[in-house]
């Protein structure tokens, strides 16, 4: 392994590699002066933003073949692992009410649960994950700057009867036609979106693979308004040389200008600490503040997210 992987942690090679990044363009001044002012970036002249369909995009290669994060063990040895994307949760809010509201995700259990007890209980826990829905009432987005919802979903199925992020995306765009051709210049900063990624396989192969079975729940923002250049993102990570991902969502070098999303929120099941933070490093610090932020965004917009309440519930 390179000296420049050896420098970062586990958790933090796994939110670099998991980051998407898509070429973004500068919206026009025209269109600038119809944007909410509440919803323009703090700060900046101009607005980058990015197709959601070129989102998508990013998203094929790993929803086919996985994510792969490279993982250096205490003694040194090091295996790639890969892992698979799911749409966990999303809502988009719009500048204009462009659609009825229909709330999917709700009806989707699965009726064709494994037998083996091993499932059973998982089935328990992940049922009894729903039974917790309070929230703080008190603390909510101001209603001009939550736009109108266009859409949302929330998964509820157990990971097992799930069909990873792009095929899921192109299953609701169907009836979501916006969710292909929107701008994120056209989402309001409350727009957002959580992806679980669960393990499939590593390489090389390793007999004890209890290590790897961590499984974790990130979340962005979709939305012009907290975009990140990637050249910004490169700023803080100099060890890293490239600029932007390809359409098959691996980063590459290139010219043109890009928007990375990196998880402002995230949370963790059976994630073995010595494995996945760094002794003496801030990680634990890091991990504790992206699940306080996403704990803090769901209260916000008063969203009970099943993925995160089964995370929570059973981080070890």
């Amino acid at each position: 392994m390179t000296g420049s992987l050896r420098r970062h942690s586990n958790l933090q090679r796994f939110l670099d590699s998991i980051t998407p990044s898509v070429s973004s363009k500068s919206l026009p001044k025209s269109c600038m002066r119809e944007m909410n002012s509440l919803w323009q970036p703090i700060g900046q002249e101009d607005v980058e933003y990015f197709a959601l369909g070129d989102l998508w995009d990013g998203y094929s290669e790993w929803s086919a073949y996985g994510a792969g994060v490279p993982i250096i063990f205490p003694g040194g040895e090091s295996v790639i692992q890969y892992y698979v994307p799911y749409l966990s949760a999303i809502q988009i809010y719009t500048t204009k009410a462009l659609a009825s509201l229909r709330t999917l995700g709700e009806e989707s259990e699965s009726d064709s649960w494994s037998d083996d007890s091993e499932s059973e209980k998982l089935s328990r826990s992940w049922d009894a994950a729903s039974e917790d829905s309070s929230f703080d009432q008190e603390a909510s987005w101001p209603s001009n700057r939550l736009g109108y919802l266009y859409f949302q979903y929330i998964e509820c199925c157990p990971p097992w009867g799930r069909i990873p992020l792009m095929d899921k995306v192109n299953e609701l765009s169907k009836s979501y036609p916006g969710l292909m051709s929107f701008k994120s210049s056209d989402l309001s900063p409350a727009s957002w979106m959580s992806v679980a990624w669960y393990p499939i396989y590593h390489i090389p192969a390793r007999k004890n693979a209890k290590d790897l079975s961590a499984s974790f729940l990130t979340f962005h923002t979709i939305s012009s308004c907290f975009q990140v250049s990637d050249n910004a993102l490169m700023g803080s990570e100099k060890d890293m040389d490239v600029c932007c991902a390809a359409s098959n969502g691996r980063r590459t070098n290139c010219s043109s200008k890009c928007a990375a999303l990196p998880p402002f929120g995230l949370a963790t099941y059976k994630m073995q600490g010595s494995l996945w933070i760094a002794p003496q490093s801030l990680d634990q610090e890091k991990l504790a503040t992206l699940c306080s932020a996403a704990d803090s965004w769901l209260k916000q917009l008063r969203v009970f997210h099943h993925d995160f309440n089964f995370f929570m519930t059973h981080a070890i």
